[in-house]
Order: structure tokens, then sequence, then C-alpha cells
């Protein structure tokens, strides 16, 4: 199972609630046919902004739209470049840094965004046109403070 598929599981086991501990995590995926080390999940944890508070661990706050701090946050920490491709928006990171922020991306959709994919440094971002392609591109930019 690639890094995307595990933090997508991650994020919908912390959001399920309840985990108080990187074990009962790494159980909790085994039952799901995914195997992965302590220092993996230390890792994806903190990649995904996963805290741990009273209640065990828990999903950084949700945004709301393109606009969110979250999805800024991840997109000034870890995008390195915004291209478009016909109808897709190929983002570029930092090798190993793509299915994070990937995540990020997943868990708030910006407008026209149908669908991505995440390898290890390169994300691609699907929309329904160039025109909503362009401006998807411009907007991930800005967020992440590429222009003014």
């Amino acid at each position: 199972m690639d890094k995307l598929a595990r933090h997508r599981q991650i994020a919908r086991l912390v959001d399920g609630g309840g985990l108080l501990s990187q074990e009962e995590l790494k159980e909790r995926l085994s039952e799901r046919g995914i195997r992965a080390t302590q220092g993996t999940l230390s890792r994806d944890l903190r990649e995904m902004g996963v805290v741990k508070g009273p209640d065990g661990y828990e999903m950084p706050q949700r945004p709301v739209g393109t606009n969110g701090t979250a999805l800024r946050s991840a997109l000034q920490a870890l995008l390195v470049s915004a291209e478009v491709a016909g109808s897709l928006v190929v983002l570029k990171t930092e090798p190993g840094n793509a299915g994070a922020l990937g995540v990020q991306l997943d868990r708030t959709p910006p407008e026209g965004c149908a669908g991505t994919i995440a390898g290890d440094d390169t994300i691609f971002v699907a929309t329904y046109s160039v025109k909503q392609a362009r401006v998807l591109a411009s907007e991930m930019l800005t967020l992440a403070g590429f222009q003014p």
C-alpha cells in the first residue's frame, strides 16, 4: 500500500475517534491489511498534522474551501511549483511530500477539483476544464505565497 492510501486510512481511523496510542493505530491498520512500523506511523502522523489530545489522536481542524488555514499551511510548507497541463494541474513538492499535500487536498478539495493522484513528489489535480485548471493553479500558488 502506498503512502497516500495509508494516510487516507489513518485519517479515517483518527476521524472515527478513540485512538489513544500509535500501537492501537498500528493494530487497527493491521486489521485493514496495512502493515506499518512505529517509525512510519510517527512520520505519517507528523506529516498529516495529527495531534494527540485528551481523548486521543485528532485531525487538524478542517478548513472550509481553499481559504482554509490547513490547506494554506500545507501548500506553504510543501509546494514547490504548480503548472497547468490541459485540464490538469501538476503540483510539485520535494521528494516524499506529495502524499501529505495530496491528503490535505483530498480532505479539503478546492472548487473545480475532480480528484487527485499523488506520487512521491508530484500530484495531478484533475479539473473539469482548462479554464478551471488555470484558476486552480493560480490559487494554489497564491495560497503557497508565490504570488501577491
